[in-house]
């Protein structure tokens, strides 16, 4: 329930606030400022309204003094920071209104007071209150934002998504969205909401895996002033925030038994309440939530709560991870691509056709996520207009889930990309393979290949070789073998010629 205070020694304004507001507002009346202060300083008020006779005194008759309502006015901004002050003077009074604006006050009404009219202005306090902290969270997410990838598909497992996404966008259901990390899960919730009847409505994201157990609630939720040690003031939750709109909760695994029993009530009445409060807020929110965990599991495991996963998982959507669909890897990578020109205006305006065969064929253990970082990566490094072999990591090359090979071949591309593909592949490997065996000595390695330790040092450089990651370490039974010939230099020279014209 709102909590107004009143300061006025008007007998008839007390009498009128208690007969139109006093079943829905907790009213407090005063008759001064100090008063109202001293007596209420410790307590929390959505608005104040207060008689302009109350900042003038003993000068009711001469306009209102700047210095004088500064002074008085300043224990009410002191104590009361977040409340919405109201100024009620009679009409002739206007300048005097006018100016108390001007230095600091919200508003201000006139007498005879009109029930219709404080209604507005409360609600209106309400509202303003509410844009504040909308605009206080999206300012976050803002400065703390990363780029965010776009939904590209060509696969059947996304078309079918997106069938589900156009069937549910319109209705109220709760969805929950499963996949591994990186997959997705936050844009596909945008894209319900975007799709949805909501859509000119606040879409409010939670990450609630990032936010400590003791403060959940009071995110979620919000809290009242005094509910506990440091809440100054009274703060709206994401759930106010998100009012008419959808609300998106991701790692809902994560959340606390105690928010897992709220956010169950909140499913099942549709109403909150702050913490250290006692008002039922209704709330009209589409709630979606996504997990990278068996929620299942969490449940047999009595980590998550039954109700609370069949309330949630009304309507389910898994995303299948990014090595079960590659034909949509190359549509991605051009969308992040077009993304990063349009952020940092390079104007690279291709992928390498050699690097395409790698990215098709490298499994993505971090998703469309790591997709993203490595081409920026690329992006910021790469000098020319095509984003080539040089600028990418290792990690894509050296793909775990398949093996080594002296030789690979790549049918897949014409005879010069393949060539060029493969010597790059073999130089890459061999010098791997060959700093494992010689622990990182670079001289030992010298007399097994033949080459000039400056020759090594720039084969290193070329491949973004980390040689500290070679010393010491023991010999494994590694796939690739070296082989027991020494390379001649002259040829390693000709291969080293060869790449330094690729490009």
């Amino acid at each position: 329930m709102k909590t107004i205070l009143v300061i006025s020694d008007k007998e008839q304004t007390k009498v009128f606030f208690n007969q139109y507001f006093g079943k829905q507002f907790n009213i407090t009346h005063d008759s001064s400022i100090e008063q109202g202060v001293t007596t209420n300083r410790k307590l929390f008020f959505d608005c104040i309204f207060v008689d302009l006779i109350c900042f003038k005194l003993d000068t009711p008759h001469l306009p209102l003094s700047k210095d004088i309502f500064e002074q008085r006015f300043w224990p009410l901004q002191k104590y009361f920071p977040s409340a919405k002050k109201i100024i009620m003077a009679e009409r002739k009074m206007i300048q005097d209104c006018i100016l108390t604006v001007k230095l600091g006050i919200d508003n201000y009404i006139n007498y005879p007071l009109i029930a219709d009219e404080i209604q507005y202005v409360i609600d209106l306090s309400y509202e303003n209150l509410k844009n504040k902290a909308v605009a206080e969270h999206f300012k976050s997410k803002i400065s703390n934002a990363t780029a965010q990838f776009q939904f590209s598909y060509k696969s059947k497992a996304l078309e079918e998504i997106y069938d589900q996404v156009q069937s549910v966008a319109q209705t109220k259901s709760t969805v929950l969205i499963t996949g591994e990390s990186g997959t997705g899960k936050s844009v596909l919730a945008k894209k319900i909401h975007d799709l949805s009847n909501r859509h000119n409505k606040n879409f409010i994201s939670v990450h609630c895996g990032a936010i400590s157990e003791g403060l959940i609630e009071s995110e979620l939720f919000g809290h009242e002033k005094g509910a506990f040690t440091g809440a100054i003031k009274r703060k709206l939750g994401k759930f106010e925030l998100a009012m008419g709109g959808t609300i998106f909760l991701d790692e809902i695994g994560t959340i606390s038994k105690s928010a897992q029993i709220k956010l169950l009530q909140v499913l099942q009445e549709r109403f909150i309440q702050r913490v250290g409060g006692e008002e039922n807020i209704n709330v009209d929110i589409r709630i979606i939530a996504a997990t990278n965990t068996d929620l299942k599991k969490a449940v047999e495991n009595n980590l998550f709560r039954e109700d609370l996963y069949f309330r949630l998982n009304v309507f389910p959507i898994e995303i299948p991870p990014l090595r079960k669909r590659p034909e949509d890897i190359n549509d991605l990578s051009n969308d992040i691509l077009n993304r990063l020109n349009k952020t940092y205006g390079k104007n690279i305006d291709q992928i390498s056709a050699p690097i395409k065969h790698v990215l098709n064929n490298y499994t993505w253990p971090g998703n469309i996520r790591e997709l993203e970082n490595v081409i920026e990566r690329a992006y910021v490094l790469e000098k020319t207009h095509i984003l080539t072999a040089d600028n990418f990591p290792l990690t894509v090359f050296n793909n775990k889930d398949q093996p080594k090979s002296i030789i690979t071949l790549f049918p897949s591309l014409n005879l010069n990309d393949a060539r060029r593909l493969t010597l790059d592949t073999f130089e890459r490997n061999y010098i791997q393979e060959l700093l494992k065996t010689s622990k990182g000595d670079l001289k030992k390695a010298s007399e097994v290949s033949g080459v000039t330790i400056r020759q090594l040092h720039k084969f290193i450089s070329k491949h973004h070789i980390n040689r500290k990651e070679f010393f010491l370490s023991e010999n494994q039974n590694w796939q690739v073998t070296l082989p027991s010939v020494k390379i001649k230099e002259q040829k390693l020279h000709q291969s080293e010629e060869h790449f330094v014209h690729k490009k």
